[in-house]
């Protein structure tokens, strides 16, 4: 069952996030760069109140992602990275990403905190960062 609404348009616009965010990580990093993505527009706390729709989310400027603010956000979305989006709308999560609302890929080590936000774990290239339960209960 889904978490967020969503039409196909919008299934095709996610899995090409993902592609585009976390293909470098393998399945299971897109799978995280989803689980971001499906958590912004999940929570309508911090910088994603106005952020409704998966459509929004991906193209939230600013502070949205690099992929769709840097121009590489081009690759079609193929039929198993749409699989992948699907799982993510409907609810699956992956640690560190479970409640993430950001990510980011540092030169270094990850550190404890970004913008105030704890970091929950890093996967391959990738750091997670989470919202406080007060900040944001919805990602929870």
């Amino acid at each position: 069952m889904a978490v967020v609404p969503f039409n196909g348009k919008e299934v095709k616009l996610l899995a090409r996030l993902m592609r585009a965010e976390g293909e470098g990580d393998g399945q299971l990093g897109m799978l995280m760069v989803g689980n971001v993505g499906i958590n912004r527009v999940r929570v309508r706390c911090l910088d994603f109140k106005d952020i409704n729709t998966i459509q929004r989310m991906v193209f939230q400027s600013p502070g949205g992602f690099e992929a769709t603010q840097k121009g590489y956000f081009y690759q079609r979305a193929r039929e198993k990275d749409i699989n992948l989006a699907r799982k993510t709308i409907n609810g699956k999560r992956y640690h560190p990403a479970s409640n993430s609302l950001w990510f980011f890929r540092p030169e270094g080590s990850c550190p404890a905190e970004w913008y105030n936000q704890a970091n929950s774990g890093r996967f391959k290239s990738h750091c997670f960062f989470n919202p406080t339960r007060a900040d944001c209960p919805k990602a929870y």
